[in-house]
């Protein structure tokens, strides 16, 4: 899109040719009202608020393109007049019961009724009843819904579920003569607000979706809320804290909503979570598992000085990326005065990766970041099971998709009917374990600049493609003569017909071997031609599937490749919360030695938030630091609640390292290649109203000379068994979540219909599975959003010890499954 200028208001401002008039005077903090409008999804038009004028015709500001030279004028009496009119219809019949609602005090439509002085009513019309429902952690009350329809648009246009819509509200027909007196725009939304409300998608009682919970924070009245939280708290009770996600790597910005438990109890209690809805979202993981902390009110002087009794006899840290870059920057700083080796496996695996990675593409770091999938119209997902592995990456993927008239494929072993609902254009390819590098070098193939690769791969790319002699059936037209009798004249005469008929006949087909390795179809090519035409912004997701793959060098190498020869930009998901941070700051080393200290992690003497180790420490919601997150940015955390106890920040003071607070380690970082030197209480966090994300600063790349090193495809045998994989079901990311009243259940091998269906098993059913490492007897549970023959093993459940099924940390493995009879 080209910059152009329009003029709003007697004010010129530059644009891009097509955007929203809408997103223009918002990024300008021109004020235009919207009550249905939500940044990054489609505008619906429900409520009518934006009304505008434009070149002296009528609009509506958010689905008005932006043209090179326009005048937009935002308000004059008729355009005023209407939008009263409007709110008048809205406050019809809408329940008297501020006092405990629980938008009061955040209600756009109190916002409103007061910013357009509504003080009388000229409507009438007999109500109908709404009734309200529970759908699990969601509850819908019909009587305060405007039916503005964000919830159906952001479940649909950003995160993928589609689980809402409008449905009959059986309200009473507008009288004729109101069509007579009532401005135009007013009578149409009117007339929709009589006959919608919203209902499930599927027409059942309880909502089919992955609960994110975005609809209740899009909400603008208190039609949706959390089940948990109704009636808890008045909006202007809550103190708003601050924060980044502690869960996945996404980090996006939201709030604890934060005040005293009861009146007899003055302690802090977080109420619920809430987010700049516009820029970013939050899956339920977060938006229903913040209370995790760990509850300490005092010192425990034994235990600690036991812990520096174990961390001097010690010679190694264990460790995982539940944690700050501050702590991390701890651990490493302790490390180079002590020697410790420290073990973290997921960012140890994410750091080889990411080394590899640059040796190709000549760059510290992948290129792409949410922002950069979002704006994309072609998108590839590759070694990521993104509904569970981070839900943030998924929403991406189908705002891209949606918005973006995009498309895409994703490659997984598992079938995900969340993932094949994002759009016909979607196209889903679940591949045998273990070929990822056949994809890789498939994407090379088939997207790779052959005028620029190194001819060592050109050369290998070759030998997987033969000419072979295929035979078709061809239609083929003729024009014969035949005699035919004139019925008039009785004569014959000879007539000129077209006939077809079917020709076999052999061609010389090029033959892609690569196909029939990943599954393929023979219309593989047809279906890709079709869904390329008029795309030009294309995006790699790579996932964690590919980290401890046995050929993790090679498939990060040839990622590289792609980045470096292909119009790819690449982002590599840092598998927790802050990986990327903690194989940016720490030297990590790749096994345990003698003897260890576990911080969350269990050891000979574990450090743990969880409250079941040797010494109690802080969870991240009781922390002030900085994580890194997948867009490469340092953001800032704030605590929420209060700790008592000691923290890692007191174990690093007694062994030697000097500060006061955890943070004074914020500007120390710039120690570190790629941070900076910036005080924590200097971080911005914020988004700007343009949606520029204005948190903490992005990590600096570097770039340097790259080699074009890469192997040939080498198969990864997985043995002999029944194949099971190891993620965690939707809104689990960790015994924290997990910890969370809202959250906690026990863990389970998930798995499709199709798998109970094929084992003889039923929903809750006991299997034993084994190989050579373990042995587990566990409950079957049915996940109803995946499909096919692979179960998996979740983490999030202290009390099943599920990786050493998984020794080499390769997420696929083979078992020996059976049923355990009752």
């Amino acid at each position: 899109m080209s910059d152009i200028m329009v003029t709003i208001d007697g004010i010129k401002y530059e644009a891009k040719e097509g955007e929203f008039i809408l997103q223009i005077a918002r990024r300008n903090g021109v004020f235009i009202p919207a009550i249905c409008y939500l940044t990054n999804c489609s505008p619906t038009l429900a409520c009518r608020l934006c009304l505008v004028e434009i070149d002296g015709k009528r609009a509506y500001s958010c689905n008005a393109k932006a043209k090179e030279g326009m005048s937009v004028i935002t308000k004059n009496e008729e355009i005023e007049t209407e939008r009263k009119a409007i709110m008048e219809v809205y406050d019809l019949n809408h329940p008297l019961e501020c006092g405990v609602c629980d938008q009061s005090g955040e209600c756009e439509l109190q916002n409103y009724t007061l910013e357009m002085d509504i003080d009388k009513q000229q409507f009438a019309i007999a109500d109908t009843s709404r009734p309200s429902h529970d759908w699990g952690f969601i509850h819908y009350d019909s009587s305060l819904c405007i039916v503005c329809e964000r919830c159906v648009t952001v479940c649909k246009d950003m995160i993928g579920d589609a689980a809402l819509k409008t449905v009959p509200r059986g309200g009473d027909i507008l009288p004729k003569e109101w069509k007579e007196t009532t401005p135009k725009d007013t009578y149409a939304m009117w007339n929709k607000l009589q006959k919608s409300v919203i209902g499930v998608s599927s027409g059942a009682d309880t909502l089919d979706c992955t609960n994110c919970g975005e609809c209740t924070a899009v909400c603008p009245v208190g039609a949706l809320v959390g089940s948990d939280f109704q009636y808890t708290s008045n909006a202007w009770e809550l103190k708003k804290i601050p924060a980044a996600n502690p869960h996945s790597s996404d980090c996006s910005l939201m709030y604890y909503d934060v005040k005293q438990t009861s009146i007899k109890d003055a302690k802090d209690k977080i109420y619920r979570v809430n987010s700049d809805f516009d820029f970013a979202p939050l899956h339920g993981g977060i938006r229903y598992g913040y209370d995790f902390e760990n509850s300490i009110d005092k010192k425990d002087e034994k235990a600690f000085k036991k812990a520096i009794k174990f961390m001097t006899d010690s010679d190694t840290i264990k460790f995982n990326s539940f944690i700050t870059n501050e702590e991390a920057y701890i651990l490493q700083k302790l490390k180079e005065k002590f020697g410790y080796k420290l073990v973290n496996d997921d960012a140890f695996a994410y750091k080889n990766f990411l080394k590899n990675y640059s040796k190709t593409s000549g760059k510290s770091l992948y290129s792409a970041d949410l922002k950069t999938l979002r704006n994309s119209n072609f998108v590839v997902s590759v070694g990521s099971f993104v509904k569970s592995d981070n839900p943030n990456v998924g929403y991406a993927i189908n705002n891209a998709v949606t918005m973006n008239k995009g498309a895409g494929l994703y490659f997984h072993p598992i079938a995900d009917s969340v993932v094949s609902r994002y759009s016909k254009n979607m196209l889903c390819v679940n591949h045998e374990a273990g070929v990822e590098e056949s994809i890789l070098y498939l994407m090379l193939d088939l997207f790779g600049d052959k005028d620029k690769m190194p001819k060592s791969v050109i050369k290998y790319l070759k030998t997987f493609h033969k000419t072979v002699k295929k035979t078709i059936t061809e239609v083929v037209k003729e024009q014969v003569k035949e005699m035919v009798k004139d019925e008039q004249s009785g004569e014959e005469k000879e007539v000129i017909k077209t006939v077809s008929k079917n020709v076999e006949k052999e061609i010389e087909v090029d033959v892609n071997s690569l196909y029939e390795v990943i599954g393929l179809g023979d219309d593989f090519d047809a279906k890709l031609t079709k869904l390329l035409a008029k795309k030009d912004r294309f995006s790699l997701v790579v996932g964690e599937d590919l980290y401890n793959h046995k050929r993790a060098e090679n498939l990060a190498k040839l990622v590289g490749l792609i980045e470096r020869f292909s119009d790819f930009s690449i982002l590599i998901i840092p598998t927790k919360t802050n990986t990327l941070g903690v194989s940016l700051i720490c030297d990590l080393d790749p096994k345990v030695g003698k003897k260890a200290v576990g911080y969350n992690e269990k050891a000979d003497f574990t450090l743990s938030a969880l409250g079941k180790g040797d010494l109690d420490m802080p969870a991240l919601n009781q922390q002030e630091g900085t994580f890194t997150s997948m867009n490469k940015r340092v953001v800032p955390t704030n605590a929420a609640l209060p700790y008592g106890g000691y923290c890692l920040n007191d174990l690093g003071n007694e062994l030697g390292l000097i500060a006061q607070n955890t943070i004074d380690y914020t500007n120390e970082l710039g120690n570190i290649e790629g941070f900076k030197n910036k005080e924590f209480d200097d971080l911005p966090n914020e988004f700007l109203n343009s949606g520029e994300e204005n948190r903490g600063y992005l990590i600096e790349e570097k770039s340097f000379e790259s080699d074009d090193e890469v192997q040939e495809i080498e198969g990864c045998d997985l043995g002999d068994g029944d194949l099971i994989y190891q993620a965690n079901p939707v809104m689990q990311f960790s015994p924290f979540t997990n910890r969370a009243h809202q959250l906690n259940e026990a863990g389970a091998l998930y798995a499709s219909s199709e798998f109970l269906e094929n084992r003889g098993l039923k929903d809750g059913s006991m299997v034993l599975i084994s190989n050579k490492n373990a042995k587990l007897a566990i409950a079957v549970k049915l996940d109803t959003q995946i499909e096919g023959l692979i179960p998996y093993l979740p983490t999030f459940d202290t009390k099943l010890n599920v990786m050493p099924f998984f020794k080499d940390g390769y997420r696929f493995t083979k078992v020996e499954l059976k049923g355990v009879e009752k």
